[in-house]
């Protein structure tokens, strides 16, 4: 039946009745313009829901764009009237300057001048593929008891590290230390609330159904099926999806963060689900990270998702992120940032030196932003020395964006040694059940995520 014949069956059959006084209001228009009002005051002021962390994402699309190498110059004036318009809580005039200010981000020119454009921009996987050379994948044996066991290991362990990190996440480590000391344990009761895994979620969601033949599309669609909203580039690319614009462009259509955490910190499920194949695990990690990012960022999920993946075949943290560091491509601008990072680790004896010295490096990113944090994941897997504990403690108290940090590299040495290395006194009960907003996945149980992960690989084509 064509569209005209379904339109005209409807107008039709209508039957024609006088509405109550009741049904003729604006109550559920005035519920719409209430809805974009919350929305839009997000952008201009917010606090992170576990930490309390204050951030204006408004003010960090022009930072994020200009870390990119765009002149932003023309969206300072509407900014300063943002701020206060927000807060003099003045909708009709925010909704106007959002406005602008994102056809300004839409046009926004290179600048020229910018440090960034020195840098190689990876579009592709296939272009990715042939900066690297990767080693032949080990088989790993994925029916055993000893797999089931590093993979639960590995869920446990970014539960752990998120709820630790949700607690604390927003902050310098300088303010950190000053309100709590050596953080060492979790602050309050910790839970499962925590927005990173959910995207992990859907990844498994979709990779049930189409396998390691899963395609970016197949995983967008499966966000906009099951989740709500998001945040940053992940917010922007839900919208871009709703309205019918799929990956790549998801993650490039005026979407200022497409280089910020949010797929560096979904790499671990790609490692997962290809353990001991690190290309696989990059290829899955480029398919993921391309629905809401693009060049540096989709390379900070290859790099999770690499060392996730070499990890159930490598018991030396530093040899995995060594390996992984090799296959950045060398004239990335991401390549600059790890290795920055690993050589200030060798150079001196203290974290707390070598995180000094990144910080001020990267001062000029947001605290959500990749880089940076990438460098808090090197600095705590090379100091942690293969210790549980002492790595979660570095990589807590080397704040900003702790919860992505920690569950992406607590899987890690999860995987390594399996559930016997997790100390007790961080296996929480609720951690058994993860909580989340998303639709059809309110609750699951933590044998119920290793048992889809199983499944899933066991029960798709072409691994290894």
């Amino acid at each position: 039946m064509k569209a005209w014949e379904i339109a005209y069956n409807i107008f039709s059959n209508a039957q024609p009745r006088i509405l109550d006084e009741e049904d003729q209001t604006w109550k559920a228009i005035k519920k719409v313009s209430k809805f974009y009002d919350d929305n839009i005051s997000l952008d201009w002021g917010s606090n992170v829901p576990g930490s309390g962390a204050p951030e204006k994402i408004m003010v960090a699309s022009i930072q994020a764009l200009e870390n990119r190498g765009y002149d932003l110059t023309n969206s300072y004036e509407l900014l300063d009237e943002g701020l206060k318009a927000h807060q003099a809580n003045d909708f009709i005039k925010l909704h106007k300057i959002s406005a602008e200010m994102r056809n300004n981000f839409l046009n926004a020119k290179r600048d020229e001048n910018s440090d960034y454009w020195e840098y190689k921009i990876y579009d592709d996987f296939e272009q990715y593929k042939k900066s690297v050379s990767f080693s032949k994948a080990v088989n790993v044996d994925t029916t055993t008891e000893t797999f089931r066991d590093k993979t639960k290991a590995a869920w446990l362990s970014q539960i752990i590290g998120a709820a630790m990190g949700t607690m604390v996440e927003g902050y310098t480590s300088k303010n950190l230390y000053a309100a709590f000391g050596e953080v060492k344990e979790y602050l309050r009761e910790p839970n499962t609330f925590n927005d990173d895994i959910t995207f992990e979620l859907a990844f498994l969601d979709a990779f049930k159904e189409k396998g390691y033949n899963i395609t970016s599309k197949d995983i967008a669609l499966a966000w906009v099926g099951l989740i709500p909203s998001g945040w940053s580039a992940e917010e922007v690319a839900i919208r871009n999806i709703r309205a019918g614009i799929m990956p790549p462009q998801s993650g490039t259509h005026n979407n200022p963060f497409n280089e910020w955490i949010g797929a560096q910190m979904r790499g671990a499920i790609c490692g997962m689900v290809a353990p001991g194949n690190p290309e696989l695990a990059a290829e899955l990690a480029w398919k993921d990270g391309r629905v809401s990012h693009a060049n540096n960022g989709i390379l900070g999920e290859v790099f999770n998702a690499i060392m996730v993946s070499l990890a159930y075949v490598c018991d030396d943290v530093k040899e995995i992120l060594k390996t992984t560091i090799g296959l950045i491509p060398v004239d990335s601008e991401y390549f600059s940032v790890v290795d920055f990072a690993y050589k200030q680790c060798l150079k001196f004896d203290d974290w707390h030196d070598a995180l000094s010295v990144c910080e001020e490096k990267y001062k000029k990113y947001n605290w959500i932003h990749s880089y940076p944090n990438i460098c808090c994941e090197i600095i705590a897997l090379m100091y942690g020395d293969n210790d549980y504990e002492k790595t979660l403690q570095i990589v807590t108290m080397c704040g900003i964006d702790v919860d992505c940090n920690a569950g992406m590299i607590m899987p890690i040495i999860g995987i390594q040694k399996g559930m016997c290395i997790i100390p007790k006194k961080l296996i929480h009960e609720a951690f058994y059940t993860l909580e989340t907003y998303m639709r059809g996945y309110e609750r699951i149980t933590l044998d119920e995520l290793v048992d889809d992960t199983l499944y899933t690989i066991n029960n798709s084509k072409t691994f290894n």
